[in-house]
């Protein structure tokens, strides 16, 4: 039996030949497509940066990069499908543009498109951008990483990747300590007894806070010259037990707010402690009444 008459048997009602024909095309085209993908990526890699610059918006690229990599992998199985005979329409329509968009929602969960579709309102809208540091609804607190098709990945102070879906953070409340000025004010609260001296009290906080490196002065030139302080210390609550008094103290960013916060915490207890300032806890007077 020579290799023509092998390639002419059949199995399955398929030839030998078809098969091998077809293996090889599907293998050419799976390697045509992972190469086109790879140097695409190397495009926009190379484009993103220029002379030690960067160029271009890096979350608009990404988006942009998934988008073209979809689009590749949807041509590579057109490509693929046109190979098998009575597929050639559905390839031929795959292929169009307006097939593309067909199968795009014909395919897609109603939840994955309105993902896409939060997704581009994020990069478009630009509320946040990769590296803004963002709190969403009060309750998930970290730095962007990436925005894909489908979720926006943030890294919290835990080193832990959150996937939310574009969809809910798109309707979510967002605060980005990012966005303009990234300036920030911490509010440090400290309570102190009914018979504690409020003006020594403050006096100590005012010290403490102003010896601290990352406190910044964010007075304008008015607050300045009308003599306002530089950390404003004001009573805010008359609680059951306890006067709480609030400093505004200044820093560079949210996370040197944060550490200065936690370090002056520390440092105006302790000094509370030497200067006989007492920070009370909740107690009770219990009357009894007699009959």
């Amino acid at each position: 039996m020579n290799i023509n008459e092998m390639l002419n048997m059949e199995v399955f009602g398929l030839s030998i030949r078809w098969i091998v024909v077809f293996l090889i095309k599907g293998f050419l085209i799976y390697v045509f497509v992972r190469i086109l993908n790879a140097f695409i990526k190397y495009l926009f890699n190379r484009s993103q940066r220029k002379r030690g610059r960067i160029v271009f918006d890096e979350t608009k690229i990404s988006f942009i990069r998934q988008i073209i990599t979809t689009a590749v992998y949807i041509i590579g199985v057109a490509a693929f499908l046109s190979l098998i005979p009575g597929m050639e329409k559905v390839s031929n329509s795959i292929l169009a543009s307006a097939g593309i968009m067909a199968m795009a929602v014909g395919l897609a969960s109603q939840e994955a498109l309105s993902n896409i579709v939060g997704g581009l309102f994020i990069i478009f809208s630009r509320p946040f951008k990769v590296g803004d540091f963002i709190q969403v609804d009060n309750v998930i607190v970290g730095t962007v990483k990436e925005i894909t098709l489908r979720h926006t990945v943030i890294q919290n102070a835990e080193n832990r990747m959150i996937l939310i879906p574009n969809n809910k953070i798109n309707s979510s409340t967002i605060v980005n300590s990012s966005y303009g000025e990234t300036t920030t004010c911490s509010f440090i609260e400290v309570g102190v007894s009914y018979t504690t001296d409020l003006g020594h009290a403050i006096d100590v906080m005012r010290d403490e806070i102003m010896k601290h490196p990352m406190l910044i002065d964010h007075r304008t030139d008015e607050e300045k010259a009308n003599n306002v302080p530089q950390v404003v210390i004001r009573v805010i609550n008359l609680g059951d037990s306890a006067i709480t008094l609030r400093a505004w103290a200044w820093a560079s960013t949210t996370g040197n707010a944060f550490a200065m916060k936690c370090d002056l915490l520390r440092a105006i207890k302790e000094r509370f402690d030497v200067e006989k300032i007492e920070i009370p806890y909740p107690y009770y007077n219990q009357i009894i009444m007699k009959a």
